[in-house]
C-alpha cells in the first residue's frame, strides 16, 4: 500500500528572516523592491528566498496593502491587427509605470465579456480598460466590474449612454470626422457612386462612421442608393465574402469607404477574386492605418488613428484615474487624419 507523501509546509517570511538573520520587515522590503535595503543585504535575502523556494503571493500582498500592480485590458476582437497594436501600446505605458497588463478577449460576445470581466476582477486590478463587445449592456458590465474599480471605455459607447454623458472615463476616435474626410477625398477624385462597406449598425462606432459618410454625401448633393450600405462582420474574411453585394444592383458604386482596415483589405481580396482591380477600377479607403496598410497591394488609403499611441493614451488615462479616483469623469476624443496611398484612384473611364 502506497503511503501518502508528506505535505510540505508553506515557506513564510519568518522562515526567510530566520534563515539569513534579518527581520521580517527587511524581507518584506526586498520583496517589494524597496531602495531602502542595501545591496549586500538584498543579495543575502534573495539567495535565501531561492534556497527555500519562497513564492511571493502578490495578490495577497496587494489585498493587505489595498493596492494592485495590474490593470486589466479587455478587447472585443484581438484578431483585429488594430487591437494587437493598441494592446502593445497599453502594455508599454503600463510597464513604464510599474504595472502589468491582464489581457482578456471577448470575441464580440457580451456573454463571454461578462465571464472575462468576472474572472479578471478576482485578481484585483487597479483599473480596467474595456473595448466593449457589440450589444454590451452597461448595467451588466458595472455589475461585473463593481462601482469602485476605475473603468475606461474605449472606442465604443457602452449601452445606451453616449460617450460624452457616461459616468465612466471614455476614449473614442473621431469617427464621424474620419469617414467625412474619406468620403470627401473620394468625391474630390471624381466619384459620385460611393458605398459604405462593413461593420454592423448596432455598433456605435459603425453608426458614427456611417454618419460621417452620409453627411459628406449629403453636403455634395450625392444620393446614396440602398444597396450601397453593406453590412458585414468587421473582419477580413467576412468582407471578402460580402464583396459581391456591392454589384447586385445597378448602378454599382465605383468606390467604397470601409468601416476599418481589416474590412478594406478583405474587400480588396474579394474584388480581386471577381476580376476587379482595387486602386485601378475601384477605389477603397480604410480606417485605422494598421501597420499592414502601407504594404498591402495596392497600399491602402486610410484614416490614421495611430493605434499604438491610442493604447498608450488609454493607459495614461486609466492611471490618472487610479491616482485621482474622485475627479470628474473624463471624455477624450482622439484626432484622425487622412493618409493617401494607391488604393484610392479616380473613376475608371466608361
Amino acid at each position: 500500500m502506497h503511503s501518502k507523501p508528506p505535505t510540505r509546509r508553506k515557506v513564510t517570511l519568518a522562515d526567510i528572516a530566520a534563515g539569513c538573520d534579518v527581520s521580517r520587515a527587511t524581507v518584506s522590503l526586498v520583496l517589494r523592491g524597496s531602495p531602502l535595503v542595501n545591496k549586500r543585504t538584498r543579495a543575502k535575502v534573495e539567495a535565501e528566498l531561492k534556497r527555500q523556494g519562497y513564492v511571493y503571493n502578490r495578490a495577497a500582498a496587494n489585498l493587505r496593502r489595498r493596492t494592485s500592480s495590474s490593470v486589466a485590458l479587455v478587447i472585443n476582437d484581438l484578431g483585429n491587427p488594430f487591437f494587437a497594436e493598441f494592446a502593445a501600446g497599453v502594455d508599454e505605458a503600463l510597464g513604464s509605470a510599474g504595472y502589468v497588463t491582464l489581457l482578456g478577449n471577448t470575441g464580440e460576445s457580451p456573454e463571454r465579456q461578462q465571464a472575462v470581466l468576472s474572472s479578471l476582477i478576482e485578481h484585483g486590478p487597479a483599473g480596467i480598460i474595456l473595448s466593449p463587445a457589440e450589444g454590451s449592456d452597461d448595467a451588466r458590465v458595472i455589475a461585473a466590474v463593481g462601482r469602485h474599480t476605475p473603468l475606461l471605455v474605449f472606442n465604443r459607447s457602452l449601452g445606451e449612454a453616449s460617450a460624452d454623458d457616461a459616468p465612466w472615463d471614455t476614449l473614442v476616435l473621431d469617427n464621424e470626422r474620419g469617414t467625412h474626410l474619406a468620403t470627401e477625398h473620394l468625391i474630390a477624385l471624381g466619384h459620385k457612386r460611393i458605398a459604405f462597406f462593413g461593420g454592423h449598425r448596432d455598433s456605435s462606432s459603425c453608426r458614427q462612421r456611417r454618419q460621417g459618410y452620409l453627411d459628406a454625401m449629403k453636403a455634395a448633393s450625392l444620393a446614396v442608393a440602398p444597396g450601397w450600405l453593406v453590412e458585414s462582420a468587421p473582419t477580413r474574411l467576412e468582407a471578402a465574402r460580402q464583396a459581391g453585394a456591392l454589384f447586385n444592383r445597378d448602378p454599382a458604386p465605383t468606390a467604397a469607404v470601409c468601416y476599418n482596415d481589416a474590412v478594406a483589405l478583405g474587400l480588396m481580396l474579394g474584388l480581386t477574386s471577381r476580376g476587379r482591380r482595387p486602386g485601378e477600377d475601384f477605389a477603397i479607403v480604410g480606417f485605422d492605418d494598421i501597420a499592414e496598410s502601407s504594404v498591402s497591394v495596392p497600399p491602402l488609403t486610410t484614416i490614421a488613428v495611430d493605434p499604438r499611441d491610442r493604447g498608450r493614451q488609454a493607459a495614461e488615462l486609466v492611471l490618472a484615474r487610479i491616482g485621482h479616483p474622485d475627479m470628474e469623469a473624463t471624455h477624450t476624443t482622439a484626432p484622425v487624419r487622412l493618409v493617401v496611398r494607391d488604393s484610392s484612384c479616380r473613376p475608371a473611364s466608361p
